[in-house]
């Protein structure tokens, strides 16, 4: 048996991405804080956020908070609460400065202002026409906020346990005591005694084949929670987005079409034009990836296959440019100084030259809407009736405010993991100052040290690869861009036959202690399949089409039975369904056009 030891301190918040290093900062600046992370932080998925933060700045062109706001709701399809989307919208701008104010190199305008370019579903609400309201740099903005605030977290005397890998939470009743991870690099147990935790860990991009998230996004954090009785939000909303590496994943970002690039067929039309005669190619991403999944089932793939092209060539996006009446032109230059990163991944794992030659993409699977269910101080709930389990946090993508809905708009992602990681990291260091540190239970590791000595030991000769290539594909064929009840259910069954033999014959091939990356990609699959089977429940009984969730069978938005979210509890082993409604504010839902 692995040796335990005990740390103590007021606050733990799991993961270094965005959300956490906010939080993080923040908290530090009252309480004593620790950052647990199974990576080293600046090697957090946020690193890899490309295009943009939206934030209604204004600095090159007319722009208010409140078009932002609109645009998020529209985006939403209606689902996101709107009481939260006015927080982060509002907010988003005083915290875009405030990195700035940080170090973070925005990209500038020539008077010296935060640049700031187009994005999909980004709008003048009074013209309907693009609003540049996403503020970049180049293509790494996310890199950018990473380095700034795990600078700004060093400076300010954060303790970090860098690749420790968390793996419960030690729950009492309606309290929390703590955490305990593995030691990656001993395969020791820890345990994290603390007033309040944050979760921080990001999504589930991995139960789907093609998806733009990285090998560590196999919601661990969701799936303790789950495992601790706290209900899942709004799962079955999971966006695609459209423009992904052919058969990689690797996300080309929407600041490619923003700058101008547009989407063609096999025929080499610009097909948005049909899908969004607005917009077009601007449209909200689950618009756009169903247009090119349409595109693709009608034929018009590129020679036949499952991609289309996105072109950001001087020479095409200048034709469409003059026919729009733009006075602006792009070239090679401006390419490479705007979309660097873009370049290089399509060089290197294309053998493309976008500046030459368009580029083969496909929607791929990107970011959860859905997750564990808070307030907009980041406070986690248990029910409908929003009842607040005290001192349990969650913010960034692993958390559903829900500012999202059914669709995230584009740069929001960015957005809400600063505003909502500041805010959590805020109540924390109040909730830390005025609660008692409780007690640890008896032998609070017994339970999850059992289920890794069971999978370690293991000898049914089921192998986690095997499993997770048969969840994947199950996903992706069955609960992807289109769904239908006969699909969905065939993932269901599946997906419960995948995690019995989970349960029953899971085998590994190193029984080591040190650095067993076998091990924790294990207990990662089991996090992956519970995941993957609440968003296929929750998808089959939502016989509805709203934003990333599009059924065949159930072509139309129903709002008179569907305008609510979904909670997905875990209860002896069965899943079952509740709903809660969806807070509507200045925004009555109506028509989504682009």
């Amino acid at each position: 048996m692995a040796e335990v030891k005990t740390h103590s301190f007021d606050a733990i918040i799991v993961g270094a991405g965005g959300a956490g290093l906010m939080a993080a900062l923040y908290a530090s600046r009252e309480v004593n804080v620790a950052v647990i992370s199974k990576l080293y932080p600046t090697r957090s998925h946020t690193g890899a956020a490309q295009g943009g933060i939206g934030a209604a700045l204004g600095n090159i062109e007319e722009d208010r908070w409140e078009w932002h706001a609109y645009d998020t709701v529209k985006g939403s399809d209606y689902l996101a609460d709107q009481d939260a989307v006015d927080v982060l919208c509002k907010e988003a701008i005083d915290t875009v400065i405030e990195l700035e104010h940080m170090g973070l190199p925005f990209d500038r305008f020539p008077n010296g202002k935060i640049s700031q370019r187009r994005f999909g579903g980004h709008t003048n609400n009074e013209t309907g026409k693009p609003v540049q309201r996403a503020c970049h740099a180049a293509d790494r903005t996310g890199h950018m906020i990473l380095q700034t605030l795990y600078q700004q977290c060093i400076k300010n005397k954060v303790n970090f346990f860098d690749e420790f890998h968390v793996v419960d939470l030690i729950r009492v009743g309606d309290t929390v005591r703590g955490v305990v991870a593995v030691e990656i690099s001993t395969g020791d147990f820890h345990v994290f005694h603390s007033k309040a935790v944050l979760f921080a860990t990001g999504g589930w991009g991995r139960c789907w084949e093609v998806t733009s998230n990285a090998h560590s996004l196999t919601g661990d954090g969701a799936a303790i929670c789950v495992r601790r009785g706290i209900p899942m939000e709004d799962m079955e909303f999971f966006q695609f987005h459209p423009t992904g590496i052919y058969r990689l994943g690797i996300l080309i970002t929407e600041g490619v079409r923003g700058e101008g690039g547009v989407l063609l067929n096999s025929k080499g039309e610009r097909f948005m034009e049909k899908y969004a005669p607005s917009i077009k190619d601007l449209a909200s991403r689950d618009v756009v990836s169903r247009a090119i999944f349409l595109e693709i089932q009608a034929g018009r793939g590129i020679n036949g296959e499952n991609y289309v092209h996105l072109d950001i060539t001087p020479e095409t996006v200048n034709k469409y440019l003059a026919e729009a009446g733009e006075s602006r032109r792009i070239t090679r230059e401006y390419v490479e100084a705007k979309l660097p990163d873009i370049a290089d991944f399509t060089r290197t794992y294309l053998g493309v030259d976008p500046v030459k030659e368009p580029m083969p993409i496909q929607p791929t699977a990107h970011y959860a809407m859905g997750g564990i269910p808070t307030d907009v101080d980041g406070r986690v709930v248990l029910d409908q009736n929003n009842k607040v389990l005290a001192g349990l946090y969650a913010a960034g993508e692993c958390a559903c405010v829900s500012v999202h809905g059914a669709n995230r708009l584009g740069t929001n992602s960015l957005v809400d993991l600063v505003v909502f990681g500041r805010r959590s990291g805020v109540h924390m260091a109040q909730y830390c100052k005025e609660a008692e540190k409780l007690p640890l239970p008896k032998n609070p590791v017994d339970e999850v040290m059992a289920e890794f000595d069971r999978i370690r030991n293991g000898s049914g000769g089921a192998k986690p690869y095997e499993l997770r290539k048969q969840m994947q594909k199950t996903m992706t064929d069955n609960v992807g861009v289109f769904r239908t009840d006969e699909t969905i259910s065939k993932a269901v069954d599946d997906l419960r036959l995948l995690r019995a033999e989970y349960n029953r014959n899971i085998q590994i091939d190193d029984k080591g202690a040190r650095f067993n990356t076998d091990l924790l990609e294990a207990w990662e699959l089991g996090c992956l399949l519970e995941l993957a089977e609440i968003t296929a429940v929750s998808a089959l009984n939502r016989t509805e089409s709203r934003g990333g969730h599009a059924r065949d069978d159930y072509p139309k938005r129903n709002d008179v039975d569907w305008l609510k979210h979904t909670l997905c509890f875990s209860e002896n082993g069965k899943l079952r369904l509740d709903y809660k409604p969806v807070v509507i504010g200045r925004y009555q839902p109506k028509e989504r056009v682009y």
